[in-house]
């Protein structure tokens, strides 16, 4: 996927994520995109898990279901950063 539909993908997946995240998230439109990206690789991943079986380093692609996986691995994302945030104050 190129850099474009990458930075897309992450923009729509990161503003999604955070919509749905409870509570008020900083960080601006290069953190949403920053968010965006890490949840398609961790959306993507978790998704290779679950239908073959093997851990492989893998993104959502620009699709429908892309941006459904992304916006997933976006809302964990948030959750683990949060819960690591919270314990390091």
């Amino acid at each position: 996927m190129n850099i474009l539909a990458w930075i897309v993908l992450g923009l729509i997946a990161g503003a999604i994520a955070k919509a749905i995240y409870p509570g008020h998230q900083s960080g601006g439109l290069l953190g949403t995109l920053i968010l965006g990206v890490i949840g398609a690789f961790v959306g993507g991943s978790l998704y290779s898990l679950l239908t073959t079986g093997s851990l492989a380093l893998t993104a959502a692609g620009l699709s429908i279901g892309g941006v459904v996986i992304a916006v997933l691995g976006a809302i964990v994302a948030l959750f683990i950063y949060y819960a690591v945030a919270k314990r390091a104050v």
